[in-house]
């Protein structure tokens, strides 16, 4: 019997100039946000996800700190809050990446999972922070320390993985291990530097971990930074590793695919991963 889960990607660009308060951004974004949600729920989507710090540009190319402005508390803060009364209005799993609070002068790039009764079912705290020219993040993101949690939803066991994390096949697999069916890797990343490996990555992970992923990416530039196109194309994959649904490369999207999640036993089944795993021969991974 097979156990269909209808899902949906929102890909979006920044709507309002940079120049403009991180109040205001937090209220452009959401509002440009919620006309997707009002059309996957009419779609039938069960399981949404959103870009990386939806909620505003990707300031990384930045070292201002004004953007802590950003930040919100997790489960308390407004877009959480919001998004979970719209969770619980359309009976929909929301996943949420916000830039995230935990204390004053402590932040994290994170992302909350909302189950579709509104219920607030925990965060992942993005643990790969890069520092490279462009993506300053560890002057905005302390290392998550949550581990790799998969969250029991109403329709499936989510995983979440964030953008610079994919380059990292160790959590990938540890997610695996504790039980995803699907993992969303919400992103932000520009054409010239990543578009090469994009579709190898994730589908790559889908395979050896035998689950689906779901990969958002923004769409656009944003001024002043102008570090680069960002060049969307938010797809789904397959535990075979086929990218069988994907969106464009410049256009505001919601993209949605059925995922028959009785194939991951199926791919299991073949390809034995899992039992043939040799964790006694890895402990030199900890220890370099």
């Amino acid at each position: 019997m097979s156990r269909v889960v209808r899902s949906g990607l929102v890909q979006l660009s920044n709507k309002i100039n940079t120049d403009r308060p991180c109040k205001d951004h937090r209220e452009a974004m959401i509002a440009a946000h919620i006309p997707y949600i009002e059309q996957a729920a009419r779609d039938g989507v069960k399981i949404i996800c959103f870009q990386e710090i939806f909620t505003g540009p990707y300031f990384c190319p930045s070292q201002d700190v004004k953007w802590y402005g950003m930040a919100e508390k997790i489960p308390d803060g407004p877009t959480t809050t919001l998004m979970m009364e719209l969770a619980k209005k359309y009976n929909m799993v929301i996943v949420v990446p916000i830039y995230e609070e935990e204390m004053t002068g402590v932040y994290y790039n994170t992302a909350a999972v909302i189950d579709a009764d509104g219920k607030f079912l925990g965060k992942y705290r993005k643990n790969h922070i890069p520092q490279v020219k462009g993506f300053w993040e560890k002057f905005f993101f302390k290392p998550g320390n949550l581990g790799y949690p998969v969250f029991k939803t109403a329709y499936a066991d989510v995983g979440v993985y964030i953008c610079y994390d994919r380059h990292f096949p160790e959590g990938a697999r540890l997610l695996g291990l504790n039980g995803a069916e699907i993992v969303f890797n919400p992103s932000a990343t520009v054409a010239g530097l990543s578009e090469y490996i994009w579709k190898v990555e994730q589908p790559a992970h889908a395979v050896a971990n035998g689950y689906f992923m779901g990969c958002i990416n923004r769409v656009g530039t944003e001024a002043p930074w102008n570090i680069g196109t960002f060049y969307g194309q938010s797809y789904f994959v397959n535990p075979k590793g086929e990218i069988f649904k994907q969106g464009s490369r410049d256009q505001d999207e919601l993209i949605v695919a059925d995922l028959d999640l009785e194939m991951i036993k199926e791919i299991r089944d073949l390809w034995q991963f899992y039992r043939d795993r040799r964790p006694e021969t890895y402990s030199k991974m900890t220890e370099l």
